[in-house]
C-alpha cells in the first residue's frame, strides 16, 4: 500500500529535527512527506530537503485543523493510505507506520487506526499519567455497536498520530473544515456511523506529551467545550463526556498520590481549571466574542468565526 505522511507545522522547534530523524527511520517505505507550513520563521524550513519533501506553505491567519489537512490530502490523493504526524509527537521506532499500514491491509473493515501516544522521555508527572491513562498498553477495534459500553470514548483518536484509508477517508467527505479542533473525532465518528471500524494500536508508538500550566488547561478545555456544543451529534450519538472526566480524576489523583503526592495541589488546580474552562466552551455564545478569544487556546478560529 502507497503511503503519504502529512506534517503541518508552525515554528517546531528543537523538537522537529527528532521528529524528522523519525520519519527517516522508518523501514516502511514513504510515498511522500507532505510539510504544511503556516510560515514558520525559526528555521522550521531550514530542515526539510524539498528533494524528498513536498512542501505546502500558507498563512498563519488560515490555518484550519481540518480543513488544512484536507486540502493538503486533496492536493496529494496519490496513495492508499494517509498517515498524519504532528510536529511535536516522535516516532519511536521504525515500524511505526509498518505496524498502522499492515493493520489496515489485514482488516478491510478499518478506516482508520490511531497509534499509542507515549510521555516524552523528560515528561513530569501528570503529562505522564495522561498518556498512560488515556493510550494504554492493550490495543483495541471499535465500532459502532461500541457506543453503549465505552460511550464518547468509542471515538478517541488523535491526529498526532493517525492513519487512513484512503476510500473511507474520500467516502466520508474527509476532515471538516472550520472546527476549532477535533477533525480526528469527528472524521472517527463519521466513518463509525457510515459503517466502518477504526483500531487503537498500541504497539504502533510515539513520543507526544505536553506539560501545560492551569491558564493553558483552561483554555484548551474551553475549546473542546465549544468543539462539543457545536458538534452536539457526538453526544446524541456517543454519549457525554463528564463520567470520563471523574474518571480521568480518579486516576490522576491516584497516580500523584502515588509518584509525587506535592503535585496534588497542583493537580487540583488543573482540574478545577479544565472543569471552568469546559463549562465555559458549552456556553460560550453567551460571550462576547473577546471573552472567547482571550479564553481560547486557538486565537485564529475567532477571526473566522
Amino acid at each position: 500500500m502507497r503511503v503519504n505522511l502529512f506534517i503541518p507545522t508552525l515554528n517546531a522547534g528543537p523538537i522537529w529535527k527528532d521528529v524528522l530523524a523519525g520519519v527517516a527511520m522508518q523501514n516502511y517505505p514513504i510515498s511522500r512527506l507532505i510539510v504544511i507550513d503556516s510560515g514558520s520563521t525559526d528555521g522550521t524550513l531550514d530542515l526539510i530537503n524539498e528533494e524528498t519533501c513536498d512542501l505546502i506553505q500558507i498563512d498563519k491567519k488560515d490555518f484550519d485543523h481540518g480543513g488544512t489537512r484536507q486540502m493538503a490530502a486533496e492536493t496529494f490523493p496519490d496513495a492508499d493510505v494517509f498517515v498524519f504526524l504532528t510536529q511535536d509527537a516522535i516516532l519511536a521506532d521504525p515500524d511505526a507506520i509498518r505496524v498502522m499500514v499492515e493493520t489496515l491491509e489485514e482488516n478491510s473493515e478499518l478506516g482508520m487506526v490511531y497509534g499509542r501516544q507515549l510521555p516524552h522521555r523528560n515528561a513530569k508527572v501528570l503529562e505522564t499519567h495522561a498518556r498512560l491513562f488515556n493510550y494504554p498498553a492493550e490495543s483495541k477495534i471499535r465500532s459502532l455497536e461500541d457506543a453503549d459500553r465505552y460511550g464518547i470514548r468509542t471515538i478517541s483518536c488523535s491526529n498526532s498520530f493517525a492513519a487512513y484509508r484512503k476510500t473511507a477517508f474520500f467516502e466520508v467527505n474527509g476532515f471538516p473544515a472550520g472546527s476549532i479542533l477535533g477533525e480526528d473525532v469527528l472524521i472517527a465518528g463519521k466513518m463509525l456511523l457510515d459503517g466502518w471500524k477504526m483500531a487503537y494500536l498500541s504497539n504502533s508508538k510515539i513520543h507526544h506529551s505536553h506539560d501545560y500550566s492551569a491558564t493553558e488547561e483552561f483554555k484548551r478545555y474551553f475549546d473542546i467545550g465549544v468543539f462539543h456544543v457545536n458538534n452536539q451529534w457526538i453526544f446524541e450519538k456517543f454519549g457525554r463526556a463528564e463520567s470520563e472526566g471523574f474518571k480521568y480524576l480518579k486516576s490522576e489523583l491516584k497516580y500523584t498520590f502515588k509518584h509525587n503526592p506535592l503535585l496534588l495541589p497542583k493537580c487540583l488546580v488543573a482540574t478545577g481549571a479544565k472543569l471552568i474552562g469546559y463549562k465555559l466552551g458549552l456556553h460560550y455564545q453567551s460571550l462576547p466574542i473577546s471573552l472567547r478569544k482571550s479564553f481560547s487556546m486557538t486565537k485564529a478560529y475567532w477571526s473566522r468565526a
